[in-house]
């Protein structure tokens, strides 16, 4: 798909926009001014293939712990501040390599001018962050409620009011637990600045809901070309953000690497726990590190078909399974040795 033309911005070590590759963010539930608690969680969703995280920074002893929290990881920082201007200052000074804002609950233009003169001497971007929920009286008023429209009219204004200080290393986000709210806000930015933007439905709920509504959400937009960092927010542990991040992107092709798990439905011809054994292969496949789609079948009649566009794959009949390569039947085992056959495959690969 082609994507839309952006800006490059440098996070860390990172860069965004440009064509550069759609990034996976996330954010930390520890409390952040425990240092070690949210050094180690940043190392498991590190692991699990996180390239930015984010922590709250709620009070100056989290702001505190920044510097310590930098020393020990090896993605990008930011710092999320709400309300308190010196914060903000602090977060930077304290070595967040990017701070997100709102700049319409920081203050007056002093303290938002105090904060983008911090970022402006460390030359630190800037995300400017606008949501349903933090949105002007007057906007609202004006499109009688939250609109698509209110949304991006908000958050351009707060990018144009950094802009007219000289500073213009911004990352825009607007979101909305309104999935198709949020899609057409993100049309309509999208063509109206070229700043990166950071796409994500906010409040998206549990990890049963939240992953559908994520899913269709950036689906629609990221389909569009619209984006450039991604955070699905669960109501869940943060892992579970970065391995639907993953999937979402693999999904569309915008992500390569890690092994894709497809598996039938069940049906009156399964003879085996096919459940059970789909959910196995995905745990199995997880720490894999091959570009490669495994097929998990239940019925040794069609399996084999099924599984043609796959690399490798099983496919489970009474007391007996298959093994399939290229849609080729290669071996046959007893059940039981079914997964032990495809992890030996898996682990000494050779295309």
């Amino acid at each position: 798909m082609e994507r839309k033309n952006t800006r490059e911005v440098r996070i860390g070590d990172r860069v965004i926009g440009g064509g550069n590759p759609i990034l996976i963010q996330s954010m930390t539930n520890t409390k952040t001014e425990d240092a070690a608690a949210t050094v180690s969680q940043i190392h498991q969703l590190e692991a699990a293939g996180c390239d930015i995280i984010r922590c709250a920074v709620p009070h100056m002893e989290a702001a505190a712990a920044l510097k310590e929290i930098k020393k020990q990881i090896s993605i990008p920082l930011v710092a999320d501040i709400h309300f308190d201007y010196r914060l903000a200052i602090a977060a930077i000074e304290n070595g967040a390599d990017k701070i997100r804002i709102n700049p319409g609950n920081i203050g007056d233009q002093d303290r938002v001018r105090a904060v983008v003169d911090a970022a402006r001497e460390r030359n630190i971007p800037i995300r400017v962050g606008v949501n349903g929920g933090s949105l002007e009286k007057e906007l609202l008023e004006k499109y009688h409620g939250v609109t698509p429209e209110g949304l991006v009219e908000s958050a351009l204004a707060q990018a144009a009011l950094i802009e007219d200080m000289g500073y213009e290393n911004l990352v825009i986000s607007i979101k909305s637990s309104d999935v198709l709210m949020c899609a057409r806000a993100h049309e309509l930015i999208a063509a109206k600045t070229d700043h990166p933007l950071h796409v994500g439905i906010t409040e998206a709920g549990t990890l049963y809901s939240g992953n559908i509504k994520s899913a269709v959400g950036l689906g629609i937009i990221l389909y569009q070309g619209i984006g450039d960092t991604i955070r699905v927010s669960l109501t869940g542990a943060p892992l579970e953000e970065v391995k639907s991040a993953k999937r979402i992107l693999k999904t569309l092709g915008l992500r390569k690497g890690g092994v894709e798990v497809v598996s039938c439905p069940t049906c009156g011809r399964t003879q085996i726990d096919l459940i059970g054994l789909a959910n196995q292969v995905e745990t199995l496949v997880q720490d894999i590190p091959l570009d490669l789609k495994v097929a998990v079948m239940g019925c040794v009649v069609n399996g084999p078909g099924e599984a043609r566009e796959a690399d490798i794959g099983i496919a489970g009949g009474k007391g007996e399974g298959l093994l399939i390569k290229k849609g080729e039947i290669v071996k046959k085992v007893p059940e039981s040795e079914l997964l032990a056959c495809l992890r030996e495959e898996l682990l000494n690969w050779n295309p």
